[in-house]
């Protein structure tokens, strides 16, 4: 077993957020690591265990108890990504964050209190499990180009179009998908609608295999004259796009606090192998080159943390920060895989192999620099903020 390198000691951790990370930490060693290699194999996460992290509060913290949530704050979320990524099962941990600070976002932040009591329930408890379905073949980044519409139908709307690359997109009960309600061509007009699993004309066109992220099941979603009635619809018609937007920025936060607690667990690993493995004499450990590079990955990873927390305290204390965000995203996506390309490096031949965490873990760490916005778009971000 590892010792945790990773500082704990931001002056705004509590002993709330101390106790979660404990609780996350036991919850990893008994339940996930012993048989996430089982959900690797099956391509998804299996419901009972999301229903116990349910159980134990950790799928709606940032949402009211009245909902059946902990009333958290945004730190305590970045906590929760940062310890699903050291648990060293990309796929388990994106199931998670996607259901938590992804898709059901939508409805806490826009749904009607009636939408709320339908179901957010249920999404706290790990009983309805949600998808957001925003990315298109032709349309990932670029909103603009989405093609997907919904067009008017007595008591509803009408969902013509297909979602692609979507995360929970086969097991999922709920997705929020954004739809064009505006004129054709180019435009910000859209909606987010609420659909269910089994609503006619929607179905699962395909599941995709992917690099990483095994146990994460990734699907293709089809809609052709899907009807989704009025009451499904999630805020204000023709604002999704903003929604879209706002979400983000939460977004962004728990995939940086993911990567970095992966690229923090990347290093434990490596630097137990380095020091026990035997090269021309001595340990790897011996080498100055080894001990200088893991060095200095530790001191970027810390400094990634502190933008990250530090970020996070800043969204629970209600500031617009989406520079930062798109910092975030653009640094640790692209960190993670320097990391984890050091690690296996200094693996040496074992590194390559599947029995092995790290092998693992660099294939998952791959879609990091892509998944909720490719480095290039961030830094686009950046620039026109500066």
């Amino acid at each position: 077993m590892t010792a945790p390198l990773a500082s704990t000691s931001f002056p705004f951790l509590t002993e709330e957020h101390a106790m979660l990370r404990e609780t996350l930490r036991r919850f990893i060693a008994d339940r996930v690591q012993p048989a996430a290699d089982a959900w690797e194999k099956a391509g998804f996460v299996p419901r009972e265990v999301l229903r116990e992290m349910g159980s134990l509060g950790l799928l709606g913290m940032r949402y009211p108890p009245e909902w059946g949530g902990a009333g958290l704050d945004t730190i305590a979320n970045a906590v929760f990504a940062e310890e699903l990524g050291r648990s060293t099962y990309g796929g388990f941990a994106v199931t998670a964050l996607v259901h938590t600070d992804m898709a059901s976002t939508h409805l806490f932040h826009a749904g009607s209190q009636a939408q709320k009591a339908r179901w957010m329930p249920g999404i706290c408890a790990g009983e309805t499990i949600t998808a957001v379905a925003m990315t298109e073949p032709d349309a990932g980044s670029d909103l603009a180009s989405m093609r997907t519409t919904a067009t008017r139908s007595p008591g509803g709307w009408r969902i013509n179009g297909t979602k692609t690359f979507i995360t929970n997109g086969v097991h999922a009960d709920l997705y929020f998908v954004a739809a064009k309600t505006g004129e054709a061509g180019r435009n910000r007009q859209i909606t987010m609608f609420a659909v269910e699993k089994g609503a006619p004309g929607f179905h699962v066109a395909r599941e995709l295999e992917k690099q990483g992220w095994w146990s994460s099941d990734t699907a293709e979603l089809h809609f052709e004259d899907c009807f989704v009635p009025d009451d499904q619809v999630i805020g204000a018609e023709g604002r999704g796009f903003y929604a879209l937007v706002h979400n983000l920025q939460n977004e962004r936060i728990v995939l940086g606090a993911q990567a970095m607690g992966e690229a923090m667990k990347a290093i434990e690993l490596t630097l137990e192998w380095v020091k026990t493995r035997q090269a021309f004499g001595a340990p790897l450990w011996d080498k100055q080159t080894i001990r200088h590079r893991l060095a200095s990955r530790l001191a970027q990873v810390e400094a990634a943390r502190a933008l990250i927390f530090n970020t996070a305290w800043r969204d629970a204390n209600g500031e617009q920060i989406p520079r930062e965000v798109a910092m975030i995203k653009a640094l640790c996506g692209e960190l993670v895989n320097q990391v984890l390309y050091d690690c296996v490096q200094f693996h040496g031949g074992m590194g390559y192999m599947r029995e092995m965490a790290i092998e693992r873990m660099a294939r998952d760490a791959r879609v990091q620099a892509i998944g909720g916005g490719a480095s290039e778009v961030m830094l686009e971000e950046i620039a026109k903020r500066m």
